[in-house]
């Protein structure tokens, strides 16, 4: 990030870097020191997660019910929090018509929030979800790009500085981008019983996990 403050202070520095949750204010504050940091031009690449709880989504209505292929292909989950374990909230109260099970609901929400674990085991510790990564990356900087470039509406969720949760200066929710970078972070917006009791148990380790990355530049 020095770098980044020294040659191009103006960039939109997207970091994909684990752990995000920590990794992002560690890159504000150092470029707080450089007098460089802007808040619209930061951001914590989770769309892995979006991706993810889309994808565990569409599988499951496809199994159950009859809904037409092109409105799986359209499907988005917010997914809110952080990008790590139990920050990771997809907040699947939100998609019509997605109901289901109790069992369900909680097997798809862990799925998302440990889904790189699932590949882990798959590749028997031989390899780690680096396309999954590689796609999300790309879907969000083309975003960013087509943002920068004039396009309008376009909305992604990301890990940003925030004041939509208290005592939590970073977190993700939806953001719309625009050729100033994030020109508005959204409000995660209403949350069913069961997403409510995860979010209470997300936001205490996230504000641990974003302390550690300020700590980690001032000592």
């Amino acid at each position: 990030m020095n770098g980044v403050a020294q040659h191009c202070p103006d960039a939109f520095v997207a970091i994909i870097t684990n752990p995000v949750n920590s990794v992002v204010p560690t890159a504000a504050e150092v470029l707080k020191l450089h007098g460089a940091y802007n808040p619209k031009k930061l951001a914590g690449v989770t769309t892995l997660d979006v991706c993810r709880a889309n994808a565990f989504v569409a599988q499951h209505l496809r199994a159950s019910s009859n809904v037409a292929e092109d409105e799986l292909r359209n499907i988005n989950v917010p997914v809110v929090g952080g990008h790590n374990g139990i920050t990771i909230l997809p907040l699947f109260s939100r998609i019509p018509n997605f109901q289901p099970t109790d069992e369900a609901r909680e097997a798809l929400t862990v799925r998302v929030q440990f889904g790189g674990d699932e590949i882990l085991k798959a590749k028997e510790g031989k390899g780690a979800a680096t396309l999954n990564m590689a796609y999300a990356g790309y879907r969000f900087t083309d975003s960013v790009l087509r943002a920068l470039d004039g396009e309008e509406g376009i909305l992604e969720c990301a890990y940003v500085q925030s004041t939509i949760v208290p005592d939590t200066p970073f977190f993700a929710t939806p953001c719309s981008l625009g050729v100033d970078g994030i020109e508005q972070v959204h409000g995660i917006g209403e949350m069913s019983d069961y997403e409510k009791q995860w979010f209470d148990k997300l936001v205490p380790l996230l504000q641990k996990q974003i302390q550690m990355g300020v700590d980690f530049v001032h000592g």
